[in-house]
Protein backbone atom coordinates (compact mmCIF):
# COMPACT_ATOMS: atom_id res chain seq x y z
CA UNK A 1 0.00 0.00 0.00
CA UNK A 2 0.86 3.72 -0.65
CA UNK A 3 1.23 6.72 1.94
CA UNK A 4 -0.24 9.65 1.28
CA UNK A 5 -0.48 13.23 3.07
CA UNK A 6 -3.68 15.12 2.62
CA UNK A 7 -3.32 18.65 3.76
CA UNK A 8 -6.82 20.44 4.23
CA UNK A 9 -8.43 23.35 4.88
CA UNK A 10 -12.10 23.94 6.38
CA UNK A 11 -14.33 25.69 3.80
CA UNK A 12 -16.96 27.99 4.83
CA UNK A 13 -18.95 25.68 5.83
CA UNK A 14 -16.30 23.70 7.65
CA UNK A 15 -15.56 26.30 9.77
CA UNK A 16 -19.54 27.53 10.90
CA UNK A 17 -19.54 23.57 11.69
CA UNK A 18 -16.60 23.16 13.47
CA UNK A 19 -18.15 21.84 16.62
CA UNK A 20 -18.22 18.52 14.89
CA UNK A 21 -15.06 18.38 13.28
CA UNK A 22 -14.21 15.55 15.79
CA UNK A 23 -17.03 13.31 15.12
CA UNK A 24 -16.27 14.17 11.15
CA UNK A 25 -13.01 13.08 11.36
CA UNK A 26 -14.40 9.62 13.16
CA UNK A 27 -16.96 9.52 10.52
CA UNK A 28 -14.17 10.23 7.70
CA UNK A 29 -12.20 7.17 8.55
CA UNK A 30 -14.92 4.82 8.20
CA UNK A 31 -15.39 6.09 4.98
CA UNK A 32 -12.01 5.61 4.23
CA UNK A 33 -12.50 1.73 4.37
CA UNK A 34 -14.93 1.91 1.69
CA UNK A 35 -12.36 2.87 -0.84
CA UNK A 36 -9.45 0.83 0.35
CA UNK A 37 -8.23 3.34 2.16
CA UNK A 38 -6.78 3.52 5.77
CA UNK A 39 -6.25 6.89 7.86
CA UNK A 40 -3.38 6.41 9.64
CA UNK A 41 -3.59 9.74 11.90
CA UNK A 42 -5.41 13.11 11.70
CA UNK A 43 -3.81 16.25 13.41
CA UNK A 44 -5.59 19.55 13.58
CA UNK A 45 -2.95 22.21 12.68
CA UNK A 46 -2.21 25.74 13.17
CA UNK A 47 -1.15 27.61 9.58
CA UNK A 48 -1.53 27.25 5.96
CA UNK A 49 -3.80 24.51 6.59
CA UNK A 50 -5.75 23.04 9.25
CA UNK A 51 -5.67 19.64 8.94
CA UNK A 52 -3.56 16.99 8.10
CA UNK A 53 -4.12 13.55 7.35
CA UNK A 54 -1.69 10.62 6.78
CA UNK A 55 -3.48 7.42 4.46
CA UNK A 56 -2.74 4.13 3.15
CA UNK A 57 -4.27 3.48 -0.05
CA UNK A 58 -4.00 0.49 -2.44
CA UNK A 59 -3.04 2.85 -5.78
CA UNK A 60 -4.20 6.68 -6.68
CA UNK A 61 -7.48 5.86 -7.59
CA UNK A 62 -8.52 4.77 -4.03
CA UNK A 63 -6.56 7.44 -2.54
CA UNK A 64 -8.53 9.66 -5.28
CA UNK A 65 -12.27 8.64 -5.12
CA UNK A 66 -11.87 8.54 -1.25
CA UNK A 67 -10.49 12.68 -1.33
CA UNK A 68 -13.20 13.45 -3.42
CA UNK A 69 -16.27 11.62 -1.33
CA UNK A 70 -14.63 13.65 1.39
CA UNK A 71 -14.77 17.28 -0.10
CA UNK A 72 -17.86 16.55 -1.75
CA UNK A 73 -19.66 16.38 1.78
CA UNK A 74 -17.98 20.60 1.68
CA UNK A 75 -16.42 20.66 4.93
CA UNK A 76 -12.82 20.58 3.88
CA UNK A 77 -10.86 20.88 0.54
CA UNK A 78 -7.99 18.65 0.08
CA UNK A 79 -4.05 18.04 -1.66
CA UNK A 80 -2.82 15.19 -1.56
CA UNK A 81 0.85 14.03 -1.69
CA UNK A 82 2.17 10.67 -2.41
CA UNK A 83 4.86 10.03 0.48
CA UNK A 84 7.91 7.46 0.01
CA UNK A 85 9.45 5.73 2.82
CA UNK A 86 12.97 5.78 3.38
CA UNK A 87 13.33 2.05 1.29
CA UNK A 88 10.96 3.32 -1.52
CA UNK A 89 13.37 6.65 -2.02
CA UNK A 90 16.33 4.03 -1.74
CA UNK A 91 14.55 2.09 -4.55
CA UNK A 92 14.07 4.92 -6.82
CA UNK A 93 17.26 6.14 -6.23
CA UNK A 94 18.76 2.93 -7.73
CA UNK A 95 17.07 3.63 -10.92
CA UNK A 96 19.19 6.47 -11.61
CA UNK A 97 22.32 5.95 -14.12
Amino acid sequence: MATYIALAKFTDQGIRSIKETVSRSDAARETASRFGVRMESIRWTQGQYDLVIVCEAQDEAAISAYSLAIAAAGNVKFETLRAFSREEMGDILKKLP
